[in-house]
């Protein structure tokens, strides 16, 4: 993570401006309130996980409110230490260490820090959280304590991310920040499912729990629809409405997973020994001539070509002339 604000080198006269300027431009444009500009303080660091943003950020006494933002992101926070007060969507809650919630910055939001707050804030596209849970309105401003199984090891899991941020490899960047998006719509259904009774929630559990029986089985090629919907406890008709939804069906969605797991294995170079049909095979598909197909429709090249085209871009890197897609004498 990098340090981006610290008061300990700034006058105190100009420590809360210099803080707010740097706040609205890292975390949300808003309107803010210390305690007390004279002793006020504050730290912030910044970092990125894959297309996912942290802040991570300690300050004195304040309140803020009237967030304006433009990015359609979505914020997760995990209190790491003291109290903040919070307030959107109707509902008031109060995070304490290791407590969970989700913020819309689109929609009107008021806060208080108490002394000793430390808090960490992940920006994550609303597309992608989205895609896993549904629209999220129903679920902002709620208290995700860290009491069960889910919460805990989510909880856990976002405490310990800002000291790995940095010295992760790009493989790993998009493996974790894929976990940490699962886990987290794993633990935010749950506790909608638990305290929200909705046909809405209901099939946005649903839908996570296809997504993880998809997950659990994909590389074995006998998995099905039948045993997707099995595994996630409805019907096959259920399912297959629950995802036409989100523009697909059981069928398309286990193709599109081994896609883009035989793809992620094409980019890796630490996979570059593996050749095509063991990592096709490894993925739950049983006919290469049908592999190769998808992969193109999907894709735009064949594995082959696609696999080639990386080692190409990767050479062209190292040697600083650098690849352009589409570039100058290159087909599309």
């Amino acid at each position: 993570m990098q340090t981006l604000f610290s008061t300990s080198n700034v006058h105190p006269r100009d420590r809360f401006d210099y803080w707010h300027s740097v706040a609205c431009k890292t975390i949300v444009d808003h309107d803010s309130r210390p305690k007390c500009r004279g002793t006020f303080q504050a730290e912030l660091q910044w970092g990125t996980l894959d297309d996912l943003e942290l802040v991570l950020f300690a300050n004195s006494p304040m309140d803020i409110s009237n967030p304006r933002a433009t990015a359609d992101q979505l914020f997760v926070c995990r209190q790491i230490a003291g109290e903040v007060a919070l307030e959107q969507n109707g509902r008031e809650l109060i995070l304490e260490g290791g407590d969970i919630t989700l913020i819309d910055p689109l929609v009107p939001c008021v806060g208080r820090f108490f002394s000793g707050s430390k808090l960490l804030v992940l920006k994550i596209p609303r597309r992608r959280l989205e895609a896993r849970i549904g629209k999220t309105r129903q679920m902002i401003a709620r208290r995700i304590r860290p009491i069960t199984g889910e919460n805990s090891l989510l909880s856990a899991f976002l405490g310990i991310l800002p000291a790995h941020v940095g010295m992760l490899g790009a493989a790993a960047e998009k493996l974790v920040a894929n976990q940490v998006l699962d886990q987290i719509a794993m633990s935010f259904a749950k506790a909608m499912e638990g305290g929200m009774p909705r046909v809405s929630s209901a099939r946005s559990v649903a839908l996570l729990n296809l997504r993880a029986a998809v997950e659990a089985r994909l590389a074995d090629p006998a998995l099905d629809a039948e045993a997707v919907a099995v595994a996630a406890g409805v019907s096959v008709r259920y399912a297959n409405a629950v995802l036409a939804q989100e523009g697909t069906s059981i069928t398309r969605l286990i193709q599109a997973r081994r896609l883009t797991r035989c793809r992620r294995a094409l980019d890796d170079p630490l996979q570059g020994h593996r050749t095509i049909s063991e990592i096709a095979y490894g993925w739950g598909f049983s006919d290469m001539t049908h592999f190769g197909r998808r992969f193109k429709a999907a894709f735009g090249l064949s594995p082959r070509d696609y696999r080639r085209r990386r080692h190409s871009c990767e050479t062209l890197e190292k040697s600083g002339i650098g690849w352009v897609p589409g570039g100058p004498g290159q087909s599309p």
